[in-house]
């Protein structure tokens, strides 16, 4: 996955962060939605890459539940870097508590987590009752 990741950052459109991201979600029929963060002028239009993969699930069919694994890479990091609380709250929303989330640096070295792990106190729907 890492290979298919770092060709998938080519695609990161980050020209005021410089700071490219990509994101491979695999659904549980093993069907592959890829995402890249695209950044806008007014920072508050632009949309990470985790969400962006999200969405195009969700446009393609997928529901609620359909969600199996993600896989991150922070392209220009020398570190492992975690999902963004907006994400966050999005992966919760999509994925069991029990899947699984990998988070790459640029080297390759990653660090598997449980949506559980990630997201300890999401908000949901049971909040809104």
């Amino acid at each position: 996955m890492y290979e298919k990741l770092l060709k998938l950052l080519d695609n990161s459109y980050s020209p005021y962060s410089k700071f490219r991201v990509a994101s491979i979600i695999v659904m549980k029929d093993g069907k592959e939605f890829a995402g890249v963060n695209v950044e806008n002028a007014s920072y508050g239009a632009s949309i990470c890459s985790e969400r962006s993969a999200i969405v195009s699930a969700i446009s393609n069919g997928y529901k609620k539940g359909d969600f199996s694994k993600l896989y991150v890479i922070c392209g220009d990091s020398n570190t492992i870097s975690t999902c963004c609380f907006a994400c966050r709250q999005v992966i919760t929303e999509f994925f069991d508590k029990d899947s699984a989330i990998y988070c790459y640096d640029k080297k390759g070295n990653y660090k598997k987590f449980l949506v559980s792990e990630l997201c300890p106190y999401p908000f949901d729907e049971e909040d809104l009752k």
